[in-house]
């Protein structure tokens, strides 16, 4: 393509194709190798900037958006319900006991297995933490330097992506998670057998 791939136009439109061809989210280090010239990180920044801005503008149903592992197209949120319909499995559920032990951990960490279970003022299922740890959201990340030396657990990029966030910073404040913990009806949600006795 030569010297015409270097305009910021044509820059733009190749970072465009590249992200809607991808199916996780691109790094600016990764868009950067598309070219053979590298437009740098800071022109490639201010041109997905423009190009998020572009899509937002056009109020298309699908949105460019920055994650903790990148940039990414997604569809947006307000069209969920529409979006649902083609789907014929139905999207996994989680018992209250997953939902609040994913936010302590996201609030908290990194927290053991023992400062989970003291803010909940009940027993964490291992079932649970094994739910959490087989969807990608919540890791080892080390062990606590006290007798036992328990599990240290904590959020990982894939529970960023997957929430839309680019940062724990973006994670909304802990009165409103409390506030929806409450409105959560519990019967919508599947339990799995060891966790609907906690």
């Amino acid at each position: 393509m030569g010297t015409e791939e270097n305009t910021p136009a044509a820059v733009k439109r190749i970072l465009e194709a590249a992200l809607f061809a991808s199916a996780v989210p691109q790094p600016v280090g990764v868009l950067r190798q598309l070219f053979e010239q590298d437009p740098g990180p800071e022109a490639v920044r201010r041109l997905l900037d423009e190009l998020r801005a572009d899509w937002d503008a056009a109020g298309r149903g699908v949105e460019l958006v920055q994650t903790a592992s990148g940039w990414r197209f997604q569809t947006r949120a307000e069209l969920q319900p529409w979006l649902d319909r083609l789907k014929n499995e139905k999207p996994p559920r989680y018992s209250r006991a997953v939902m609040e032990t994913l936010a302590i951990i996201a609030y908290r960490q990194p927290v053991t297995r023992g400062g989970i279970e003291e803010i909940r003022g009940v027993a964490v299922s291992p079932t649970v933490l094994k739910t959490l740890e087989s969807r990608g959201w919540i890791d080892i990340v080390g062990h606590r330097d006290t007798p036992g030396r328990p599990a240290l657990f904590a959020t990982t990029r894939r529970f960023l992506d997957d929430m839309g966030l680019r940062s724990l910073t973006e994670l909304p404040a802990l009165p409103e998670i409390e506030r929806m913990m409450e409105l959560v009806d519990t019967t919508h949600f599947e339990a799995d057998a060891p966790a609907a006795a906690e």
